[in-house]
């Protein structure tokens, strides 16, 4: 038993339990869609972005955590299946919790580039005057022409453009290009590369990540799953629904045509789809401050900053 377990916050039977018991539910209920896909062998682009891009599995979604900092009182009749999971262990009476210090000498390198990567991010304030250029600088001259990332000639998604390629192009062309996420700019077509104002790498990511950036804000999820089991449950799906809901707005103002989907265009050519992007952009800029700070928390809590996050 070590200190970090032994100080912890105990968690009744019931609470615990319960709060596993509707985690369970809503995880399955976020991945129903995709479930039913890869069963038959479909896929949405919209939707399974988030199981394809950031590698999330279902059953790692359904699993419930504490939390650091928060022990689970044992059940009567029931064992804890947290016992027999990486990185816990049991105090003197049976209750089991994250070890922070097992955890911390494992991952301790990934929840310092976390918590510096989101506090500085969380320092700036929120830019939201790039419209969404990033999937159109994609695109530009075709992608696959100009040598980018889709060299097999086809586009990123099987989806027709709803401007065509000249439409596409011509957009890139008008609008300023100001894209500072480098996981968003690496797939940028070579074309499009020196029109970006910014030349983020992978080097420059703690000094460029700004807190209005869609990205930024769907990444919430990375770095949830990045922190394991040091997040609790809530939080971890928290994160999830906010990137869900970040991909929709990022495709439905990106040049493909959604109409298959059923999903309306943010057409940000006009000023009218600007607009409307600029004010959905804030609205989960907003959102994903919130979550920001809950996993900067988790950070200081596994890093010995701050006694618990769960509970």
């Amino acid at each position: 038993m070590t200190a970090a377990i032994s100080d912890a916050v105990l968690l009744a039977a019931p609470v615990w339990q319960e709060r596993a018991r509707a985690h369970a539910e809503r995880a399955d209920a976020l991945t129903a869609g995709h479930r039913a896909r890869r069963a038959t062998g479909t896929r949405h682009a919209v939707e399974d972005f988030l199981f394809e891009y950031y590698t999330t599995r279902p059953a790692q979604l359904r699993r419930w955590h504490p939390g650091v900092g928060v022990l689970l009182e044992p059940a009567v009749g029931a064992g804890i299946p947290h016992a027999g999971w990486r990185w816990y262990a049991e105090d003197g009476d049976g209750a089991v919790g994250l070890d922070r210090a097992a955890f911390l000498a494992d991952r301790g390198d990934t929840v310092r580039f976390v918590h510096r990567l989101l506090t500085a991010t969380a320092s700036r304030p929120a830019f939201t005057g790039c419209f969404g250029l990033h999937e159109w600088a994609m695109l530009y001259h075709g992608g696959a022409d100009s040598g980018g990332p889709d060299r097999d000639g086809q586009h990123r998604h099987d989806l027709p453009l709803r401007l065509g390629q000249a439409g596409t192009d011509a957009v890139v062309e008008a609008h300023p290009i100001r894209c500072s996420h480098f996981d968003a700019f690496r797939f940028f077509t070579p074309d499009a590369a020196p029109l970006n104002r910014l030349q983020p790498t992978r080097a420059t990511q703690v000094e460029l990540e700004q807190p209005g950036c869609l990205h930024a804000s769907m990444d919430c999820h990375k770095w949830a799953g990045k922190l394991g089991p040091a997040v609790p449950g809530e939080l971890a799906l928290d994160c999830f629904e906010l990137a869900r809901d970040v991909r929709r707005l990022d495709m439905q103002a990106s040049p493909y045509d959604l109409s298959s989907y059923g999903e309306p265009a943010v057409a940000i050519e006009t000023p009218a789809g600007r607009a409307q992007y600029a004010a959905r952009q804030r609205a989960l800029a907003g959102r994903a401050a919130g979550l920001r700070a809950a996993l900067i928390g988790v950070c200081e809590a596994v890093l010995g900053e701050r006694r618990t996050v769960g509970g």
